[in-house]
């Protein structure tokens, strides 16, 4: 049996060593390197020409789709599958428009993970059902550019606010008070309060007015 050669790119190394040992505890998959971003991960691959490269999007020096993309320019017989925890539109398109050869959320099972992995080594493409979905109405349709060119402009998230945090903002920026929240989200006054003071105290904002113009400055508004 062939041997696939895998290098794992992610800047947690908790999450880089469970990768690790789940697909060495399987006959076949040998984890030849490491990197904690992206420049590293291009090194890396510069340096050991892997089967696959497990990376991940959100990294600091270089993103996962930034990656992605130089290594498909420089390494064509390196295939790269992104493992991340965004299902997002807006990271599915820019993931596969960099040449990814796979996307799969860091929520997947053991048996579609290592699916996953001896797919792409094998030179076939693998996307989650969730991703494939957004593949299907963004490609098949041709609609890839207008997808992209919508959410261009959108600066990424660096307070990563929840779903209901991002409900909670924009309706305290329309001036609604924690009861009007609460009627509106169907939820209790006092967890429409500690949402709210969650989403002050991550934005690092003491009132209203800061708020509102870290939202804006942020492109969260």
């Amino acid at each position: 049996m062939d041997v696939i050669n895998v290098v794992l790119a992610d800047d947690h190394v908790l999450v880089r060593d469970g990768i690790k040992a789940l697909l060495e505890d399987q006959t076949g998959i040998v984890v030849i390197d490491e990197a904690s971003n992206g420049k590293e991960a291009l090194e890396v691959v510069a340096k050991n020409k892997p089967q696959v490269l497990i990376i991940d999007i959100r990294m600091p020096e270089m993103n996962g789709i930034e990656a992605v993309g130089e290594i498909n320019k420089l390494y064509t017989d390196v295939r790269t599958l992104v493992l991340s925890m965004h299902d997002s539109e807006e990271y599915v398109v820019k993931a596969i428009q960099a040449g990814a050869d796979g996307y799969l959320l860091k929520g997947a099972s053991k048996e579609e993970f290592l699916k996953a992995v001896n797919s792409v080594a094998s030179g076939g493409k693998y996307f989650t059902g969730d991703v494939s979905s957004i593949i299907m109405n963004n490609f098949v349709n041709g609609n890839t550019n207008a997808a992209v060119a919508t959410k261009k402009e959108v600066k990424e998230d660096p307070f990563k606010l929840t779903k209901r945090e991002k409900q909670i903002l924009n309706l305290v920026l329309q001036l609604k008070n924690n009861k009007d929240i609460a009627e509106e989200l169907k939820i209790s006054k006092r967890t429409a309060e500690v949402h709210r003071f969650n989403l002050m105290k991550k934005l690092e904002v003491k009132n209203l007015m800061e708020l509102n113009n870290k939202a804006k400055e942020f492109g969260l508004a």
